[in-house]
């Protein structure tokens, strides 16, 4: 087991890998801008590295800071978290030179799940079924088209480096082909520094379901369910939950079967969650995150293992602690993204918190670095806190979240609580009746 674990990141992330590193003994470092050294995650460390001022690129984002860091404090690994450098092939490759363990996968499969080009072809080879689609990036308009009659529109243009929305552009007929393909391209490249882009088959009313696996990196892997993450903004997610109200046993059965086969033979180490969109009892493969992801927690709920505990162990050579048979799924939960944002408009709430009260009782957990008189700084990503909430079943859960969101109090800000009283109360949530366009047509009507 590691002696010293570095976490490269902030907010309630760092917390969360704080507190599970202090669970298992291990002595922890934090890294932290100039923005953020009154922040919890910096108080409650065994040490605090400061590695730059508050823009990313200056601090968070820069690897020799880091490696600096590691080294001084004697640090013997890295978390990195979600965001930040969690995918970046080379920082892996950076710390392995430097005999510095990344709690995560190798940079080579960071690699090639981060080329979504790449990542469709591996998937494709271990069995993970796919959208129709080019096999490649597009060359032209001329190619373009001969894919799309060949799949049928709507299809769909996307950056092959992209992620978060960006790059990616809708063609319902040819006559929309010609702008989509140029368009996807021009954010691509600005975006991501490449212009390469591939075209899919347009799925109208589908799901956003997604696995939630591990592998030991010597041949093992398990599946530990999956999340639904179908109410999105911007294709960003806002609510998430496990299982999804659209499968049944069998299908999560058969679809992580085959996740958890395919991360057994990639040889893959660590978490990794891999996304599909789902319509009409098919599931097909958009990409895959080499990471711990934002909504973790949820399975966390429903199967009572600390993922965070499972990343350590893996990385440090103990294997899985669990056998696929040992993995089962109790009850629902419900995880709710709460944003420094306006509720409708989206904008971006930096500022003071005034007040800040969680809810708690039963079945109730908040994964959040802010406290009162806690000023969020305007430089980073909006979310302040998650609301997890863990029932019997869908119905319970539903009734716990009610009453948490209305014990919920956040002033000095705007946030998105408001957002998720309304939804909360909307038929079609509570009946789990909605797709990836839901929320957005919502908000629209809303207007």
């Amino acid at each position: 087991m590691f002696q010293k674990i570095l976490i490269a990141n902030r907010g309630e992330i760092a917390l969360r890998v704080l507190r599970a590193c202090k669970e298992l003994g291990i002595q922890t470092v934090v890294v932290h801008s100039t923005a953020d050294s009154d922040a919890m995650h910096v108080r409650l460390a065994d040490e605090s590295v400061c590695i730059g001022p508050p823009p990313s690129r200056e601090s968070y984002l820069n690897i020799h800071q880091i490696v600096a860091a590691c080294e001084i404090t004697g640090a013997d690994a890295v978390h990195p978290g979600y965001g930040f450098l969690s995918e970046n092939a080379k920082f892996a490759d950076i710390l392995a030179a430097h005999n510095i363990t990344f709690i995560g996968p190798s940079g080579d499969h960071i690699r090639i799940m981060g080329d979504k080009i790449e990542a469709k072809r591996t998937a494709k080879r271990l069995g993970i079924p796919v959208v129709p689609g080019s096999d490649g990036a597009i060359s032209d308009e001329k190619e373009a088209k001969r894919i799309a009659a060949a799949i049928g529109y709507p299809v769909i243009i996307k950056a092959s480096a992209g992620g978060g929305g960006r790059g990616m552009k809708v063609a319902r007929i040819e006559a929309d082909l010609e702008v989509a393909l140029q368009t996807a391209r021009s954010e691509a490249g600005a975006a991501f520094g490449d212009d390469a882009v591939y075209i899919e088959k347009y799925l109208e009313k589908p799901r956003h379901i997604e696995l939630q696996v591990f592998g030991d990196g010597a041949g093992r892997g398990v599946h530990f369910g999956e999340r639904d993450c179908s109410l999105q903004r911007r294709h960003q997610k806002v609510w998430e939950e496990a299982n999804s109200p659209a499968l049944n046993a069998e299908e999560r059965a058969r679809i992580g079967g085959i996740c958890a086969k395919a991360i057994a033979d990639l040889g893959y180490s660590g978490a990794g969650t891999i996304e599909f969109l789902y319509e009409n009892g098919e599931f097909y493969f958009i990409e895959m995150n080499t990471r711990l992801q934002v909504e973790h927690p949820v399975t966390e709920a429903i199967t009572g293992i600390d993922l965070v505990h499972e990343q350590i162990r893996v990385a440090s050579g103990g294997g899985l602690s669990v056998k696929q048979e040992d993995i089962k799924f109790n009850g629902h939960a419900i995880e709710c993204r709460i944003n420094a944002e306006d509720p409708r408009t989206f904008t971006p709430s930096p500022g003071t918190i005034t007040h800040f009260h969680t809810p708690g009782g039963l079945g109730i957990r908040v994964d959040s670095g802010v406290y009162s008189g806690y000023r969020i700084p305007p430089y980073y990503d909006s979310l302040i806190g998650k609301l997890i909430v863990h029932g019997r079943n869908r119905v319970e859960c539903m009734m716990r979240l009610r009453r948490a969101l209305d014990e919920f109090v956040v002033d000095g800000i705007k946030t998105t609580l408001p957002l998720f009283r309304d939804l909360v109360g909307n038929p079609d949530i509570a009946n789990g009746d909605y797709d990836i366009h839901w929320l957005e047509k919502y908000l629209a009507k809303e207007e």
